[in-house]
């Protein structure tokens, strides 16, 4: 099928105004997400008790409905984004407080629900939605000021952060607030109120360690790791000197048998050990490679809202890999968070599915009204600006 610049339907405008370098390179981590789950979640599928390519099955069909997903949002306009983050984050909320009457509780968390056999986590769905919402509302308190925009960021920051917090999900509450602070930041707002927010969140971790006994063993153990006790951190670390450079080859490895998430949370640490350090330098680049795009995209955007959604969701998405990858190398404590793309998991797969395709849809080339050129004569005709004048 040839699409011709004369078309004007959605699917050609679509084609003509994405970013194809961007569509490329978030297929090829999908595809490499494909390869990995290969070569992790076998093991742990027996281990388990299930069929051998039970986990590898469910990552090619949720990658599958992942990328219709994206494509279908990307399809959106910069209103239509805001319009599926007000709906989505609402759905979401929802489910949040949903969770806590009929969720399961898993390993002291109340997160899922049971939907048809599957688990869900509206937390993950909610993430973008409430970077987009909160983008737009810092926005608009340095461009309207008869709107109260700016309590209403802070209000919806704190109820977000309040859900998560009684989950509880303390890494995901620690990446969105981290990406919260930051729109603060790029807004423009007053320094004041950033060294409240830096003393509220520092408050926030010290509330996590002294209230929560996981994270207060969780970060113990970081800084004091006891001596021979192998654990999950220690033994994903090891997986990088065993695996070396070029790695043993896939489906040679070992530390897959040993992790109790290795096709999840230490999924680095299984592409380290078969694959070697140079395919998680690979990996790591591309992660980079697709979070610099769209902050060049977002730094030419002019419209205030789609710029820090853009810069929201790339923050969004490149902290919580470099968290994940964090985690595996021992830089940072163990937190119970994805790699996208590339780990195991319906929900997770399906909201940064919808986070891209949000990134899509926002960094399309769309033409910005001032920089369009009209005729003098129309410009006499309808009363508007010429080219020269709005440049000045």
């Amino acid at each position: 099928m040839r699409l011709s610049r004369a078309d004007r339907s959605r699917v050609a405008d679509w084609w003509f105004t994405v970013d194809h370098v961007l569509v490329g390179a978030i297929l090829a981590l999908i595809v490499a997400g494909l390869v990995f789950s290969l070569a992790a979640s076998p093991a742990v599928a027996l281990r388990k008790g299930l069929p051998t390519y039970y986990f590898v099955e469910r990552h090619f069909f949720f990658s599958a409905v992942g990328v219709v997903v994206m494509l279908a949002v990307s399809l959106l306009s910069p209103r239509g984004v805001r319009r599926l983050a007000l709906g989505l984050f609402a759905v979401s909320v929802a489910g949040m407080i949903a969770v806590h009457f009929i969720g399961p509780e898993i390993n002291g968390a109340r997160r899922w629900l049971s939907i048809g056999g599957h688990s869900i986590q509206p937390s993950e769905f909610a993430k973008p939605a409430f970077i987009v919402l909160s983008a737009w509302l810092f926005a608009e308190s340095q461009q309207r000021q008869d709107m109260p925009a700016l309590p209403l960021a802070i209000l919806l920051g704190l109820c977000f952060t309040g859900l998560l917090i009684s989950e509880p999900d303390i890494g995901q509450t620690l990446l969105v607030s981290i990406v919260w602070a930051g729109l603060y930041f790029l807004s423009g707002q007053a320094l004041l109120g950033a060294g409240i927010i830096g003393m509220v969140g520092a408050m926030g971790l010290a509330f996590a360690y002294s209230s929560f006994a996981h994270v207060r063993f969780r970060i113990d153990k970081f800084l004091a790791p006891t001596p021979g006790d192998y654990s999950q951190v220690d033994r994903a670390m090891k997986s990088f000197s065993e695996g070396g450079f070029l790695g043993r080859g896939p489906g040679e490895g070992t530390i897959k048998n040993a992790l109790p998430d290795a096709h999840t949370d230490f999924i680095f640490a299984v592409v380290a050990e078969e694959y070697g350090v140079i395919a998680c330098l690979v990996l790591l680049g591309l992660f980079a490679f697709i979070v610099m795009r769209v902050l060049i995209a977002a730094a030419q955007e002019k419209t205030a809202a789609t710029r820090l959604s853009i810069q929201g969701l790339a923050l969004l998405f490149g902290l919580q890999a470099l968290i994940n990858m964090g985690v595996n190398v021992g830089l940072l404590p163990a937190k119970g968070m994805t790699l996208p793309f590339i780990s195991s998991g319906g929900s997770s797969m399906l909201a940064v599915s919808i986070t891209l395709g949000m990134l899509l849809a926002l960094t399309r080339h769309r033409p910005h009204v001032a920089r369009v050129k009209r005729p003098p004569v129309l410009n006499d005709v309808v009363g508007m600006p010429t080219t020269s004048q709005v440049q000045k």
